[in-house]
């Protein structure tokens, strides 16, 4: 059996994080490969007691871990989280949020599908979070296939299951600390020689808690990753245009 590594992030979720480990404990726990799957939540710098949360319920569950780090931001901890994970040998990367809008009912047929695709990734289907929300995604959607000229249906939805060998090939094109890494991941995959599905998949309201992104925050976010996208396309057709010649 594969072993199964569920990457979470985690900031300031005191009040969601002990229903996100209930819900997706079982899943590790089916997955469990001899005891070397993980439901890895990483901290990132949280004001609140969610750290002191996580180390209580490690005490209670071992198959999760949790580590802590300096806030960085969401897409700086995810990548932390997937480095993390192929560094103690996961062979299947699941990422998701600590905000409680995802289901892990919903995960099994991700993982029936492993062996057919290198990515699998959900596409958020009635979405409860906001018209607002809606059309970052729809806009991030036209910019990206403006920039890197390809078609993603949901590049930043957090719920995706990847292969070890073509997460460590997508990852040497990632920036580090890069702000929206899920969404490069997603075009990496679609651009290069990979098998991608989308599947459906629910999605809530947050489920507690505070989003600690604002509108104007994703504002800025975007515009830098506007260039950083730029940059990366550009880099991309270099390495193209020298393994032709």
């Amino acid at each position: 059996m594969e072993s199964l590594y569920i990457v979470i992030p985690a900031y300031n979720e005191e009040e969601n994080i002990e229903h996100v480990i209930h819900e997706w404990y079982p899943v590790v726990e089916r997955h469990a490969a001899d005891g070397r799957s993980r439901l890895l939540v990483i901290d990132d710098g949280s004001r609140d007691r969610t750290y002191q949360i996580l180390k209580e319920y490690c005490g209670k569950y071992p198959l999760l871990e949790t580590v802590t780090k300096p806030n960085a931001g969401h897409g700086a901890t995810v990548l932390y989280g997937y480095h993390y994970a192929l560094d103690h040998g996961a062979e299947y990367i699941f990422q998701t949020d600590s905000d409680g809008q995802t289901l892990p009912e919903e995960f099994e047929p991700f993982w029936e599908q492993r062996e057919q695709y290198d990515f699998l990734i959900g596409r958020r289907w009635h979405r409860q979070d906001g018209k607002g929300r809606v059309f970052v995604t729809r806009v991030l959607r036209l910019v990206i296939q403006l920039t890197f000229k390809v078609r993603t249906e949901d590049a930043n939805t957090p719920y995706r299951l990847m292969r070890r060998d073509t997460l460590q090939e997508v990852l040497q094109y990632v920036p580090e600390d890069f702000h929206l890494s899920n969404v490069l991941i997603s075009v990496l995959y679609s651009k290069g020689p990979y098998r991608v599905k989308y599947l459906p998949i629910t999605f809530r309201p947050r489920q507690g808690g505070v989003n600690s992104v604002n509108f104007r925050k994703i504002f800025r976010i975007g515009r830098q990753a506007w260039k950083e996208f730029y940059r990366i396309e550009k880099s991309l057709e270099r390495r193209e245009s020298a393994k032709r010649d």
